[in-house]
């Protein structure tokens, strides 16, 4: 079932625009999300309102970002503001912690800012209860691999240090208007329950892990070098000689945590 386009909106390329205009999988997305009538509900970029409509009919109000301001005077237009409030910005520098805690955040993300967005919202994940998303399928699996697999990596090591990361379903390029050139996937995360150690220091962490994944052939002796002495990777029971992506989640926040603990005298070195 194709959805009607109500607002005659045509996709910008800029905003890297491409709507949802397949009802099966929209019921098959709200389903998923499972909206209760009290949720705080937060949907990013909802475009032609192909989600937002069936979120209203279970939540009793929304929050909606999006950047492009025509739509946003159309959305303004429909629902009625005590419903739907539209804050006309730049997901990307929005505050998603000044609309409270339980967060529930859904949205169809363009696939250009689709990563940076998903670092910006880990950073306020203390105020989420889940998030869903339809993404790029290759950055899904990114999101969801494991050590030791082609696609493991950065985006693999900070989100799942903070979320769960659940595989979905696919939707194919035949669901959106115009339709991408690759196959899409929704995916659900949660703020992590399995107790994990935690990083003393966060931005070391990400230092650690950009650092690892900088250059995917590089060994840690050598990605690390100059970060962290060998003799320091050792101790902690990680051969120097491994490449980051074979490394868990775990060995790096020991890495970082080892740089930053000032009980174990380690301190980042200036030379290997």
């Amino acid at each position: 079932m194709r959805l009607p386009d109500r607002a005659g909106h045509r996709p910008r390329k800029r905003f890297g625009q491409h709507f949802l205009v397949d009802g099966n999988y929209v019921r098959r997305i709200v389903d998923a999300i499972d909206p209760q009538p009290d949720d705080a509900m937060v949907e990013i970029g909802p475009g032609l309102a192909a989600l937002t409509r069936p979120l209203l009919e279970r939540v009793l109000r929304l929050d909606a970002v999006e950047i492009d301001r025509d739509i946003a005077a159309a959305l303004r237009s429909q629902f009625p503001a005590e419903r739907l409030t539209v804050h006309e910005q730049d997901a990307l520098t929005f505050d998603f912690a000044s609309l409270g805690s339980a967060l529930r955040v859904v949205g169809n993300l363009p696939y250009n800012i689709s990563s940076p967005l998903l670092f910006h919202l880990a950073a306020a994940s203390s105020n989420l209860k889940d998030l869903h998303f339809m993404l790029q399928k290759e950055v899904v699996d990114r999101m969801a691999a494991k050590p030791d697999t082609p696609e493991y990596g950065r985006l693999s090591v900070m989100l799942q240090y903070r979320f769960e990361v659940e595989p979905l379903f696919r939707v194919p390029g035949q669901a959106f208007r115009p339709p991408p050139k690759v196959e899409s996937a929704v995916v659900r995360l949660r703020p992590s329950r399995v107790p994990r150690t935690r990083a003393i220091d966060e931005e070391m962490l990400a230092q650690v892990v950009t650092r690892a994944f900088g250059q995917r052939r590089k060994t840690l002796r050598n990605a690390l070098r100059g970060l962290i002495p060998e003799a320091t990777l050792i101790e902690l029971g990680i051969s120097p000689g491994v490449r980051g992506e074979v490394l868990p989640i775990d060995a790096f926040v020991e890495i970082a945590n080892a740089l930053v603990d000032g009980s174990s005298g380690l301190r980042p070195s200036s030379s290997g």
